[in-house]
């Protein structure tokens, strides 16, 4: 089954083009034009990925991003202008997967597309290769893995810390499972990259950056006053012991 995705943009002729290429490469697409129709299609269709522009009538995308997050973890590219880094670092932060700026390479959208339904796991990739996916995810043990009193379960894709249950999107789950790996050790944002977005991420380090200040935010609302994750200034982060 094709991965269905969800185009969210008001101007007709990047609309057309994205939905043309998209169709091209074998997957099927849906789309809204304005933030509230994007909310209203997102629950009714559960899309597996959603490109979403943030310049939108109605509700701009990084409300529609917010509202997304609260509710799934359904993936997600938003589509910025050149001089919109703050919204760009906002969405990040918010829990966007990837950004792309206009005016952009369909074919690069194209790639990252792929890229990222094969980082969200099985139910995204239905039409991509097994092979393609378990090289673009972190390897992991089978059983679950305890550091202190976090606990983080690949098997059952579950995770807690001091026995609250940890409500974690793929890409979160996936930075915490890596650095439960190598807990104690220094990883470079570089090596996160790498791990956790894949050695076809074409994107830049302040998506670790943004991930990680989620990822501590969760972490934080279990085990209030505590920080798991120390930032090691000019390298990258590592998980206490």
């Amino acid at each position: 089954m094709s991965a269905r995705i969800l185009v969210v943009d008001d101007e007709p002729p990047i609309v057309d083009v994205l939905v043309y290429n998209l169709e091209r490469a074998n997957y099927e697409v849906l789309v809204a034009r304005d933030g509230t129709a994007a909310l209203a299609l997102a629950r009714q269709e559960q899309p597996d990925l959603i490109i979403l522009d943030l310049m939108l009538p109605e509700l701009d995308g990084l409300e529609v991003c917010r509202a997304l997050r609260r509710e799934c973890d359904v993936p997600i590219i938003m589509l910025t202008a050149r001089d919109a880094e703050v919204d760009r670092v906002v969405g990040l932060e918010l829990g966007a997967d990837d950004y792309v700026v206009k005016p952009f390479s369909v074919r690069e959208l194209v790639a990252r597309v792929r890229s990222v339904l094969r980082r969200a796991g099985p139910r995204a990739s239905d039409a991509m290769p097994s092979a393609a996916l378990s090289s673009a995810l972190p390897s992991a043990p089978k059983t679950a893995m305890r550091v202190g009193d976090l606990i983080v379960d690949p098997a059952r894709y579950e995770a807690s810390l001091a026995g609250q249950p940890l409500s974690l999107t793929t890409q979160e789950f996936h930075l915490l499972q890596t650095l439960a790996q190598h807990a104690g050790q220094v990883l470079s944002r570089e090596q996160l990259l790498g791990k956790v977005w894949g050695y076809d991420y074409y994107g830049d380090l302040r998506v670790v950056d943004a991930a990680v200040k989620r990822l501590r935010g969760k972490l934080g609302g279990a085990a209030p006053g505590r920080d798991l994750i120390a930032t090691v200034r000019g390298v990258g982060y590592r998980l206490l012991v």
